[in-house]
């Protein structure tokens, strides 16, 4: 019954989503306040009536009701609690119903804390929202319902895949889907505004949150996704530049151009048209990745569906929505107010740059994932474009990226004084110098280019530092009263400077695992031992171990430095006897600054074992450098301006399009 009642509240709230699509549209036009004012109701019910239909289909999976279908095709009696419950996402029908369940919530919130919002902009922002909605829960009924029963019941269900049951790659997914969704809350913002056909100051501050939520998210979940493919694949890497991970790489890169766009529409009122065009893409590019998951086009363990139907349904959203939404750009962009004029050498051209820089990346992502896709659909023809294409066209375009970023805040508006924020700069140039001479001196056998990848990462960190430092006047006035220009800094010039810091750090650790990355492969009896690194693994004993829902092979490494024993490692090969599958479960020791990462092979015919280790310099300081992102973005989030949005009285201030 209760599955029954999910599966009804879905249809209900694709019911509830067509009102709110069209009621609310029809009295923006008309300018009919009561026809507006059904669009907030509406949102909130849409959203109770997907979290209901979640909620059932998440009691299904927490009961073992394997008389569904889904939960007998990804979950076992045997399964911990907390794989039962991801299990709900952990497949294409269930992330489908959370991937609308945070699009109602997006559009909920907007419903909620948007009384600042004039009422026509705000109707047909939640209208597009709706429109959305209307398209999956559509695609969900059709070809991805969740609620379909098998009679007669199976006693036992057929398990989750393995490599899914993880606590981290648990968190993953969600956390992906709010950044994917997220960027649809800036995309209805966008279409909306091209609908009235104006976009000032008050419309960039108004979108400049919802850009800044979606990005937060992306930024944890990619983190967290590179983290599971780390530790739980058993390769020793943290991006392959897999398709899929480029699906979700391509919105991060465009989401972090629109937020520096943004603030140049807020501040300046210039780049609007820019700004509007960014955010389209960002969700364009959101929705790319979906049909790229859920299409069949790829094989990959992150690939949900193969089922070509529903391919072909996805494309048909990514072409009404991304298709029409170019198409209004392109009839009413032009009619926008270009707005402010700026000096070549200022904040509003160094973000210019920025963004230029930002596309350029982001193009070369999306060549190298689509083409061969595009190759082998058009011709037959198939070919595969790795990390070495990636190395050097991504690379070299976001290479001076970096380089400008501790620039950029440091400019003034409309027109900069290049001499004095280089002065400002002076010290981070130092210390970027001196890393790089230290990098040469004890890397002095190569690689060549790493000395100045280890610059380019102190750079960033120090000039995040000599913002913050500039701001609060350090050194040029009392420490008492830098102190209290700290605490009455605003939160997002915190959130700023921690961004780009985090990202300083990110960069130093991919430079210390490419550049200075040992390796190890080797075969391995009972009381036999290898050397890495200046660190001696010993293979004391391979034995078993019951888990809870699995068999695991578990190896006994002891490591010993300078003749100092270390402890031991205890990479281990589960198999999974519901899902007959086996999983790799790597085992890392680290002290911050490297990682020791062992993994256990197969069995060889002498009767050793495979042994493969690696140590990774400054593997640790990728994830940490993320985290502290995500708290930057976190912090600039609380940031009042942020919160409150626009005053009330913007809405006579809104410019008409000329």
């Amino acid at each position: 019954m209760i599955v029954e009642l999910g599966h009804f509240a879905l249809v209900l709230a694709l019911g509830v989503s067509l009102v709110q699509m069209a009621v609310p549209a029809i009295g923006a036009h008309r300018r009919e306040a009561p026809l507006m004012r059904i669009a907030e109701p509406a949102a909130l019910l849409q959203f109770a009536l997907i979290a209901l239909a979640f909620a059932a289909l998440t009691y299904a999976f927490v009961v073992s009701d394997f008389s569904v279908k889904l939960v007998y095709d990804n979950s076992h009696s045997a399964k911990p609690m907390i794989y039962k419950v991801s299990g709900v996402w952990g497949n294409h029908e269930g992330s489908m119903v959370l991937w609308v369940l945070i699009l109602a919530l997006f559009g909920a919130l907007v419903a909620l804390f948007g009384n600042n919002l004039p009422d026509t902009l705000r109707a047909r922002v939640l209208a597009v929202q709706a429109s959305i909605a209307v398209a999956f829960l559509l695609f969900i009924l059709f070809t991805s319902n969740p609620f379909l029963r098998l009679d007669p019941a199976p006693f036992e269900g057929s398990g989750l895949n393995p490599i899914l049951q993880d606590r981290a790659l648990a968190f993953h997914p969600p956390w992906l889907y709010a950044g994917y969704v997220g960027f649809s809350m800036t995309f209805s913002f966008a279409v909306a505004a091209l609908i009235e056909g104006r976009v000032d100051a008050s419309w960039a501050r108004w979108v400049r949150p919802w850009t800044l939520a979606a990005w937060l998210s992306l930024t944890i979940g990619i983190a967290m996704g590179s983290w599971w493919a780390y530790y739980t694949l058993g390769w020793g890497g943290f991006w392959f530049w897999d398709p899929v991970e480029n699906a979700s790489l391509m919105p991060w890169i465009a989401g972090t151009a629109l937020l520096h766009s943004a603030i140049v529409a807020e501040k300046r009122g210039a780049l609007k048209s820019w700004t509007i065009l960014l955010a389209i893409l960002a969700f364009s590019l959101s929705l790319l990745g979906t049909f790229l998951v859920r299409s069949g086009v790829l094989t990959s363990v992150h690939a949900f569906a193969v089922d070509p139907a529903r391919g072909s349904f996805i494309l048909g959203i990514l072409i009404v929505f991304v298709g029409g939404s170019l198409a209004l750009y392109a009839w009413r962009a032009p009619m926008l107010k270009t707005g402010g004029i700026f000096a070549p050498l200022s904040r509003e051209s160094a973000l210019l740059m920025n963004n230029m820089l930002l596309s350029a990346a982001v193009a070369s992502v999306f060549v190298g994932t689509l083409y061969p896709l595009l190759l082998d659909g058009l011709t037959g023809m198939k070919i595969t474009v790795g990390p070495p294409f990636f190395n050097y066209t991504f690379v070299p375009i976001f290479v001076p990226l970096l380089c400008i970023v501790p620039l950029g805040p440091l400019l003034g508006w409309k027109r900069a004084d290049m001499k004095a924020a280089a002065e400002r700069l002076l010290a981070a140039a130092g210390l970027a110098l001196v890393a790089c001479l230290t990098t040469f001196a004890v890397a002095y056998d190569g690689p060549w280019l790493a000395p100045f990848g280890m610059a380019l990462a102190v750079w960033l960190v120090a000039g995040a530092a000599s913002e913050i430092a500039w701001r609060i006047k350090l050194f040029s006035t009392p420490l008492a009263e830098s102190l209290g220009r700290a605490r009455r800094l605003p939160r997002s010039a915190w959130g700023t400077a921690l961004a780009h810091g985090g990202l300083g750090i990110a960069v130093a650790g991919i430079v210390g695992v490419t550049a200075w990355r040992a390796e190890l492969i080797t075969s391995l009896a009972p009381g036999e031992s290898a050397e890495i690194a200046g660190y001696t693994l010993t293979l004391e004993q391979v034995g078993l171990r019951d888990g809870p829902n699995y068999e695991a092979t578990v190896g006994v490494v002891r490591v010993v430095r300078d003749g100092r024993e270390l402890g031991t490692l205890l990479p281990e090969k589960r198999r999974f006897p519901a899902e007959r599958q086996e999983k790799t479960e790597a085992a890392i020791r680290t002290n911050g600054f490297a990682d020791l990462y062992v993994v256990l092979g197969e069995r060889a015919g002498d009767g050793k074992w495979v042994l493969r280790a690696y140590h990774n310099n400054l593997a640790p300081w990728i994830w940490i450098g993320g985290a502290i992102m995500a708290l930057g973005g976190a912090m600039s989030l609380m940031d009042r301006r942020l919160r409150v949005g626009a005053p009330t009285g913007a809405r006579s201030r809104l410019a008409p399009a000329e």
